[in-house]
């Protein structure tokens, strides 16, 4: 079961997709901006915020449950947004359902196998899992140890969320860590995409380097790439304006 939040009801559907830990309330004030022009659908992934768990998280076993939820919609065509495990997500979608995607955009992530570099967060998540917890201020306390990053801190703890018995993180922590092997391998695309696709970059994020440019362009055959100055992989959180009309006018 995918859980997803509306955004608007006029004009052609578009489908965003967080990254790694994230979930649909990322992108509530982008969603808002957008959904003058589209009916914007923001997704949680499995094993993330309010969708279903997955044992195994493939790109393709997670690109069909968001593609089988879209079409228990009825949505028969719509753009896609993806950030970071979310765009290689989107990228496994425009491979699976090409006819169904209008156009596709990629922030700040490439279709390659990635280093790890998450091991200190999934010790954290972890012990904020385990913990008893009566408010955010323990939560952040704990992952402090792990996470030095305030705002890395802040972005994962919106995971918390009040239950009965206190403050639980909401996502399958475990299924992803889990995953975590395949969550940093490249989709598995088998043969080039004619999708037009819009690859954003932030300018200080080595997420996508010029090394990767023949990885993308050997798999995007309509491919366009924007760089965001001044910013980081979190392009869309740091840079809300410019990001949003980069997407408007390669939507539009």
């Amino acid at each position: 079961m995918i859980h997803a939040k509306q955004y608007g009801s006029l004009g052609p559907h578009l489908i965003v997709i967080h990254g790694l830990f994230g979930n649909a309330d990322n992108w509530h004030s982008i969603a808002q901006s957008l959904s003058e022009h589209f009916c914007v659908h923001c997704i949680d992934l499995p094993n993330h915020g309010k969708s279903s768990p997955m044992a195994n998280a493939s790109y393709p076993n997670m690109a069909q449950a968001v593609l089988d939820w879209a079409a228990q919609q009825g949505l028969d065509g719509f753009y896609l947004l993806g950030h970071s495990m979310g765009g290689k997500v989107a990228m496994q979608m425009a491979s699976q359902a090409p006819d169904t995607i209008y156009k596709l955009i990629v922030a700040d992530i490439a279709p390659v196998d990635y280093p790890a570099s998450h091991t200190e967060i999934f010790k954290g998540l972890e012990a904020v899992d385990n913990a008893e917890l009566s408010n955010r201020k323990q939560a952040d306390t704990i992952l402090s140890e792990f996470v030095a990053s305030l705002p890395v801190r802040q972005f994962l703890l919106k995971n918390l969320v009040k239950t009965e018995t206190g403050l639980q993180l909401e996502m399958a922590r475990a299924n992803i860590a889990d995953n975590y092997p395949t969550i940093l391998k490249k989709p598995e695309i088998s043969e080039p995409i004619e999708v037009p696709t819009l690859f954003i970059k932030g300018e200080n994020s080595d997420y996508i380097v010029s090394a990767y440019q023949d990885a993308i362009t050997s798999l995007f055959k309509q491919v366009s790439f924007k760089m965001i100055p001044n910013t980081g992989h979190w392009l869309h959180a740091e840079k809300p304006v410019p990001f949003t009309s980069l997407l408007k006018r390669f939507l539009q």
